[in-house]
């Protein structure tokens, strides 16, 4: 209950407060969302499953924004900074659908 809370918290302040990414940052921010949304899909299969633990879901969520980030940002630096954003989001997109996928049949049974 406490993280429905938090995130509605989140979303409410994000709306109002409406931040401004800077600039530089602005190319990393869709890759971290997509990063992000790969260990939200991950922590819910994992508590559906009931193999959660809060401490794998912080170490996952931020590792994967982390490393993502870093992919593109050596990217840049080597001039091919599209084609490895463009290869993080097909995987982590493949990751995301695979966890669906296992959350659907544990609800579903099918």
């Amino acid at each position: 209950m406490l993280a429905i809370l938090g995130l509605i918290v989140g979303i409410v302040l994000g709306i109002v407060l409406q931040p401004a990414v800077p600039s530089v940052l602005q190319p990393y921010l869709p890759i971290a969302i997509v990063a992000a949304m790969d260990a939200l899909f991950g922590g819910a299969r994992a508590y559906l499953e009931r193999t959660f633990s809060d401490k794998v879901f912080v170490v996952s969520f931020f590792s994967n924004v982390l490393i993502a980030a870093v992919i593109v940002w050596v990217g840049d630096l080597i001039g091919v900074g599209a084609q490895l954003s463009t290869a993080v989001v097909v995987v982590l997109g493949i990751r995301i659908f695979t966890n669906a996928a296992a959350i659907r049949r544990v609800l579903v049974h099918a």
